[in-house]
């Protein structure tokens, strides 16, 4: 079984800390806030987003004349149905709750570094389950009004079949706020399925090239034998137009070895995975700019 070691330029301590004061930085003006002149006018500054944390990150990636994502047309159900999964950099949770509803899975996790998203995956979770809820009983009802009455018993009985179905989602579906890149130690095999939807770009760019191999072996370790990862990779030119988002992106841009099209030989190579399967080479229903590949690992 193939392992991976920590690269030998791992960044210091020091040159951490004074990244992640960077970053704590860029937030903070992200936020909006006073502005500097002697006047003593306030102008709001322009939201900045260092993680790819964007609030209506959907809204701009999605044709607007396809229902679903499109991704979750080319994945395959045996992934996911009656498996444990996790989502890295989950946004906003759509993708997340729709793999669970649409492919039944055992459990799935959606991780953020945003905790503001993550609040808003939370709140689409109960709105998602609410509104399934009540087409649900409208569709009961219809259809009860077009039938023969039925005894008392077996009209309750599928009200209760769809109470235990939206309470299940629930117990499927959870969110948590975390920077996954943050730590190694720890990790367990204890997932099936994981998936990493065009999140490498923001880990290269704000914790250069030894993040990125914290991302790939910490996925390796939480995955169980056979387990499957799938990965959307920005390309370069992504990165490029990036590049000036925050003062530690730039440096961490400037300094990066490993570049996308390395990524497949890391991860078979070093990391220990033994097979990958490119399962869209472009995809329909996305904005230009977003029709990107999506591979898929084996472990």
């Amino acid at each position: 079984m193939a392992t991976a070691t920590e690269p030998e330029d791992a960044p210091s301590a020091a040159g951490g800390a004074k990244g992640e004061a960077n970053r704590k930085r860029g937030n903070e003006q992200g936020q909006g806030g006073a502005g500097c002149g002697g006047s003593g006018q306030k102008r709001k500054k322009k939201e900045v987003f260092i993680y790819g944390n964007y609030k209506n990150y959907y809204g701009y990636r999605i044709d607007r004349n396809v229902g679903e994502d499109p991704r979750l047309e080319a994945f395959n159900r045996q992934w996911f149905e009656n498996k444990d999964c996790l989502d890295i950099g989950c946004n906003q949770g759509l993708v997340t709750i729709g793999l669970a509803m649409k492919f039944k899975c055992r459990r799935i996790l959606g991780v953020d570094i945003d905790s503001g998203l993550i609040e808003t995956a939370k709140w689409n979770l109960r709105r998602i389950t609410r509104q399934d809820k009540v087409a649900t009983k409208n569709t009961n009802a219809q259809e009860s009004s077009n039938s023969p009455s039925q005894s008392s018993l077996g009209e309750v009985a599928p009200e209760l079949s769809n109470e235990n179905k939206h309470h299940d989602l629930f117990k499927i579906v959870s969110f948590r706020r975390e920077n996954f890149v943050e730590r190694l130690d720890g990790c367990s095999e204890q997932y099936d399925t994981i998936l990493c939807l065009s999140v490498t770009k923001w880990i290269h760019l704000n914790w250069g090239d030894y993040g990125l191999v914290t991302l790939f072996v910490k996925i390796w370790r939480l995955l169980r034998p056979g387990g499957v990862f799938i990965m959307e990779p920005q390309p370069w030119t992504s990165y490029k137009r990036n590049r000036l988002v925050l003062e530690v992106a730039k440096e961490n841009f400037n300094t990066i070895c490993i570049y996308p099209e390395k990524f497949r030989e890391i991860l078979l190579d070093k990391v220990g995975f033994r097979s990958v399967e490119l399962i869209m080479d472009k995809l329909v229903g996305t904005v230009t700019g977003f029709d990107r590949p999506i591979e898929v690992y084996h472990k």
